[in-house]
């Protein structure tokens, strides 16, 4: 018993010492761990981009657009088809200006539909990339036809109609226009495109997200075509400026040279309403396109933080919603620059209200039916005698 307890002292210390030094060594962290995780990039399937103070406006207006946009491309495209019956190129492009915004429209249900859910895609990825497609498609495709129509108007106010004529049966050698030839080009190449844009895969394929920013460290090749698409609307956006300058000093001139013309003052009214096209393009495009190669370089980049990428998110969202506005727009310009659209709203407005519509008689005074049944440029915008005397009779081309 004495030696036992002689001994327990020294026992009792050693025992101490041991578990000190197992107990430090357990509850220290290892330290290769922590240099890891500080260096780990940013990455959207860790980084959570949703905020739901975002859901339920960006349904609201979607939504808004929806009904607007669909129930005023629907009419003009009645229009356009069974009302009116000329065929010149300013009205292909229309048509397909209609076409392209209701298949936009078609896609804003399952954007509402995602954001009501809590931004939660319940459909797969194949679908959320068919309908995310379909929606820049024909964003870029009503794009490029504000840009054809801004050129046709120019090539008919230098009188170029036959060259234009010419190129459409070289092109087809059955006869037909040139708009109808570059509608059917624009719309194959555009689902030519459509095809490896759904087919390639994406960085991260999430079945329950969609519309959301994503990472393009694999898939740079579609960060490079959305480049391409950048600079092909900065082109057509300088394209559609000169022509469309060039249109309305052309016409103001000649309402200001020629004030005894009968129709010197529809001019400068029509040159006005051609800068309406300009200022639409700028007001839906311009600032989605501004900010659109920030939103790629971000893509390409693998440290962004994930509150910067959070805000690139939210700021490309609201961007988004002017592209959208576009096909909301439209209608307006319809009315304004096709006399078909104005009288026939009108008309109907009248039946409507039981009364005769105040803007009557300004509509059937100031109608442009007749840019379609003599969509020739009118010849007093150049200096021969002989021209002043056509101008008398056919006035400029008003329909955009």
């Amino acid at each position: 018993m004495n030696s036992s307890a002689a001994w327990s002292p020294t026992l009792v210390n050693t025992v101490v010492a041991h578990i000190s030094v197992f107990s430090l060594s357990a509850t220290s962290p290892p330290t290769p761990p922590m240099p890891i995780s500080s260096v780990v990039t940013p990455d959207t399937t860790s980084c959570s981009l949703d905020d739901a103070a975002f859901h339920l406006p960006l349904a609201v207006v979607y939504s808004l657009l929806f009904l607007f946009g669909l129930a005023g491309n629907l009419f003009a495209l009645w229009v356009f088809l069974f009302v009116h019956a000329s065929r010149n190129s300013v009205f292909v492009f229309l048509i397909n200006c209609a076409v392209a915004d209701l298949v936009l429209l078609a896609c804003l249900p399952f954007r509402i539909f995602y954001h009501v859910m809590g931004n939660r895609w319940l459909l797969g990825h194949v679908a959320c990339k068919l309908v995310g497609n379909l929606f820049y498609m024909n964003m870029y495709i009503s794009i490029m036809l504000l840009g054809l129509i801004s050129l046709d108007r120019y090539l008919r106010l230098k009188g170029k109609r036959r060259e234009r004529r010419g190129l459409g049966l070289r092109l087809c050698g059955c006869g037909l226009p040139w708009s109808w030839v570059a509608c059917g080009a624009l719309w194959g190449l555009s689902l030519v495109a459509l095809v490896p844009m759904i087919a390639t895969a994406e960085d991260k394929e999430d079945n329950h997200k969609c519309f959301q920013f994503k990472r393009r460290q694999l898939a740079r090749g579609k960060a490079y075509f959305n480049v391409v698409l950048v600079i092909l609307f900065w082109f057509v956006f300088l394209m559609l400026a000169v022509s469309y300058a060039k249109i309305a000093y052309r016409l103001i001139k000649v309402s200001r040279d020629k004030p005894e013309l009968p129709n010197a003052l529809r001019y400068e009214r029509t040159a006005k309403k051609s800068f309406f096209v300009l200022f639409l393009f700028t007001l839906c495009f311009v600032p989605y396109h501004t900010f659109r190669p920030i939103y790629i370089l971000t893509q390409l980049n693998a440290t962004a933080s994930c509150d910067y990428l959070r805000v690139v998110d939210h700021i490309n969202e609201v961007m988004l919603l002017f592209s959208a506005l576009n096909s909301c727009l439209d209608p307006i310009m319809y009315f304004l620059f096709s006399g078909s659209v104005r009288k026939t709203a009108l008309h109907v407005l009248e039946k409507r209200l039981g009364n005769r519509p105040l803007f009557q008689n300004e509509a059937t005074s100031n109608s442009s039916t007749t840019e379609f049944r003599r969509p020739s440029v009118p010849l007093a915008l150049t200096r021969t005698s002989k021209q002043d005397t056509t101008a008398h009779h056919s006035p400029p081309s008003e329909t955009q």
